[in-house]
């Protein structure tokens, strides 16, 4: 896979972007490579196309190499379209070097060491993310609740781990 290399400013003009014309669907076959060997969560979730803003913020917070790594993780990830939902200048002021810690905090929040299937995660009340605070897990006809954010696609296997795609960017208190 060849990388463009770009400002994190570009990036997220372009996850503002794709999100308005992306669909909240992550295709099957952005799982696997050219050889059907599935893909780590951080190259699954940049295929996908959906998640522009949520890279720009792993890089920008030195975190892709961690979740490149051998895991397993479970990684809540919102997408672009929810992190439009956050106030004007939220995602702008977390992307500064000055706020870096801040914003290891909230990536971190999304991230459940070991692997985590939605049908494990029925059975759950709540689990303690990488941050070290716990996420609340709420299961309600059949739909889970992670904290305040829906889970809308469950289950995306990665090489080391796990992605389920939320409509919401979780923050830790």
């Amino acid at each position: 896979m060849r990388y463009v290399k770009m400002t994190t400013l570009q990036r997220v003009a372009i996850g503002w972007v794709g999100a308005g014309m992306l669909g909240v669907a992550l295709a099957g076959t952005v799982q696997a490579d050219h050889h059907g060997d599935k893909q780590d969560i951080v190259d699954t979730a940049v295929a996908a196309g959906q998640f522009e803003t949520l890279a720009a913020a792993l890089e920008a917070a030195g975190l892709v190499e961690t979740l490149k790594g051998e895991g397993p993780f479970t990684v809540f990830a919102p997408t672009d379209e929810a992190f439009g939902k956050l106030p004007e200048g939220t995602v702008e002021s977390l992307l500064e070097p000055e706020n870096r810690e801040q914003l290891q905090a909230v990536l971190t929040y999304h991230v459940v060491p070991g692997k985590v299937m939605a049908a494990d995660a029925m059975n759950l009340d709540s689990a303690t993310t990488v941050q070290g605070q716990d996420l609340t897990i709420t299961t309600m006809n059949g739909s889970v609740m992670i904290d305040d954010a829906n889970v809308i696609q469950a289950d995306i296997e990665a090489s080391n781990g796990v992605i389920h795609v939320i409509d919401s960017v979780l923050m830790p208190e």
